[in-house]
């Protein structure tokens, strides 16, 4: 039987975005104020990514963000999309998420990606070596994940305190079949960034599911879609505020990247055919339209992936603007 928006859980990837003329402060204020919506609304988690760096971006220091978020709320899971493990000691995140783990019990999600995030010269500052390439991506998860088991011996009498007998529910994010092949093979869920490349989507769900072997912590494969979603009231509306997003891909092609910009009437005006039909590649999966557009592709993007969850991100330069998109997007999913 084929799945209808109503049998999944919606959630929610944020970036804390910092808009033209604001402030890192005003992100996080906003991002709270978001979070405490869509707990109303009824999503079921609320997840922030690690990127370095980047001008339109607050969320670098994922870790304390993710604890300003669940502090301010009451029942959201709240967690990383993701934090990007390379980067990192793996004992720093086990203590980290251990931490949050024992301040918010049972509401804590741990998402680890293998990119940097960032600039190579940038991840050379934060790794401290000159390996940017993520190779050593599955080492770093068994080390990862022996500190909050103490009965594997992969912690080399190591311990995370707080963290080690925490069960805090470990996700694989991807963008390509790497992580996918990985997080089936170990029976862990899955979570694929649909946002930004919508080309790999089907093959890497396939991969995941043919690789997939049960485990402890899953019995079937668990799947999610990220997804771009620009919400309005009309589709002209949704298209003109999905410029602000269009704006700052074409910024990443450019090398030219700025706080988030706001709409124009005309993005023919800012790029050239090369540019739109490369950040049009990229953002190809996203769903921009009024609710009656945006149910329908919704349901077109689960009858495809028949995905089991669906993570929405949003990036609007007014907060008004995007708290409606949510807004629209919720009142979809209960009326189905």
């Amino acid at each position: 039987m084929a799945k209808q928006l109503r049998d999944i859980p919606l959630s929610v990837l944020d970036l804390s975005p910092i808009i033209e003329g604001s402030t890192p402060a005003e992100s996080f204020r906003k991002s709270l104020d978001l979070a405490q919506h869509v707990e109303k609304w009824g999503f079921l988690r609320y997840w922030l990514a690690e990127h370095h760096g980047m001008p339109s971006v607050a969320s670098s220091a994922t870790s304390v963000v993710i604890g300003y978020i669940a502090g301010g709320t009451s029942t959201i899971r709240v967690g990383s999309g993701g934090i990007m493990l390379p980067n990192h000691a793996p004992l720093v995140i086990a203590e980290q998420f251990g931490t949050l783990e024992s301040l918010y019990p049972g509401r804590i999600d741990l998402g680890l990606g293998r990119a940097p995030g960032t600039d190579q010269r940038t991840a050379r500052a934060l790794r401290r070596h000159q390996n940017v390439g993520g190779a050593d991506f599955p080492e770093l998860l068994t080390e990862l994940r022996g500190y909050f088991n103490p009965s594997s011996e992969s912690g080399a009498g190591i311990r995370a305190i707080p963290g080690e007998g925490l069960a805090v529910p470990i996700w694989l994010l991807g963008s390509s079949d790497f992580s996918a092949q990985l997080a089936g093979m170990l029976g862990l869920p899955f979570a694929f960034a649909g946002h930004f490349s919508p080309n790999y989507i089907l093959p890497a769900l396939q991969v995941y599911r043919d690789h997939f072997r049960p485990s402890e912590v899953l019995e079937e494969p668990y799947a999610m879609v990220g997804v771009n979603v620009m919400a309005a009231d009309t589709d002209e509306r949704a298209q003109y505020l999905s410029t602000s997003h269009y704006q700052s891909f074409l910024q990443i092609i450019r090398d030219d990247r700025k706080p988030v910009q706001p709409p124009v009437e005309n993005m023919d005006e800012l790029w050239s055919e090369f540019e739109k039909l490369t950040v049009l590649s990229q953002l190809g999966s996203s769903i921009i339209g009024s609710p009656a557009t945006v149910k329908q592709k919704l349901q077109a993007l689960l009858d495809a992936t028949q995905a089991d969850e669906l993570m929405i991100t949003t990036s609007m330069f007014d907060h008004t603007d995007r708290l409606r998109s949510f807004e629209i997007v919720a009142d979809i999913w209960k009326s189905e």
